[in-house]
């Protein structure tokens, strides 16, 4: 019973810090520490890839009327339907040369050198100095992006706007705590994307990449022999999958509102602060 508590308050952390620009990683990963759990098992791991097939589906279900309308061209003059998902495709291919050439650069080259043939990236989360500087990174970001984003003059999306859309989200991939759609809306903003454009395409980019970082995560379990961990965790998964989707949905509202508002760079105090708190944490050995 213990065990299902703890899934519940990871599954609510994950589903709301996951659709928010806060690092969802870094707030399961400290709430991991926090309740005795190895954040770089294979347990946890495909825990991790349930819940975060949860808040998918939470991003599909609230993005989809939206998206929907894009495609029946409710966008700004000159765009299209067919252009915003050119875009999309082209921003995701670019995720995925450049977070598949990270993940390898890290892993195969950078971490084995440095710890031995038996380091894995997965290591890096438990690394908690580094999460902390990378929410700490993403929340400076946040903050100019949105400081700056208000006297921008508003421009519609570019290939080349997602092209460097793409390359940021694929540079975000392999770091706990450098949140993806804080970056990604951020680096919008900036170049004068409108608000609800920015996000929805950043949460259409999260649909392409998301199932792949899912599969690369169970495949990698399966040719570790982790088929353990999928068997056992099935059942408080697909718990921990049903509460992230229903916390990913109110975080989602919640993102929407605060955009529509202008004080995107609410969450890059929040960030900042929750940065210097675990930095605070590490110093007095609690994480």
């Amino acid at each position: 019973m213990e065990y299902y508590l703890k899934i519940l308050i990871l599954a609510l952390i994950q589903g709301a810090a996951e659709l928010l620009p806060v690092s969802s990683s870094a707030h399961v990963i400290v709430a991991e520490r926090f309740m005795g759990l190895d954040p770089s098992t294979p347990e946890m791991v495909f825990l991790l890839v349930m819940l975060h097939t949860g808040t998918m589906f939470a991003v599909i279900v609230y993005f989809w009327p939206r998206w929907q309308g894009i495609w029946r061209g409710s966008l700004e003059p000159g765009e299209s339907g067919y252009q915003f998902l050119k875009m999309v495709i082209w921003a995701t291919v670019i995720t995925g040369i450049v977070g598949g050439s990270l993940y390898l650069i890290i892993e195969k080259i950078i971490l084995r050198r440095l710890f031995g043939p038996e380091a894995k990236l997965e290591d890096l989360f438990k690394n908690m100095k580094l999460i902390a500087a990378s929410l700490f990174l993403v929340g400076v970001f946040i903050i100019l992006a949105g400081l700056i984003s208000s006297k921008k003059k508003m421009r519609p999306l570019t290939v080349w706007s997602a092209v460097w859309i793409g390359l940021l989200q694929g540079c975000c991939l392999p770091f706990r705590g450098f949140s993806r759609s804080g970056a990604t809306i951020s680096l919008a903003l900036l170049q004068g994307i409108p608000r609800p454009r920015a996000e929805d395409f950043s949460f259409a980019l999260a649909v392409g990449v998301t199932p792949a970082v899912i599969g690369y995560s169970v495949i990698k379990l399966l040719k570790e022999g982790s088929t353990a961990p999928i068997l056992d965790q099935m059942l408080p998964g697909l718990m921990g999958m049903v509460f992230s989707f229903l916390a990913g949905l109110l975080a989602l509202k919640l993102l929407s509102a605060v955009l529509e508002k202008g004080r995107w760079h609410y969450f890059g105090y929040y960030c900042v602060s929750a940065a210097l708190l675990m930095a605070a944490g590490i110093s007095a050995g609690f994480l």
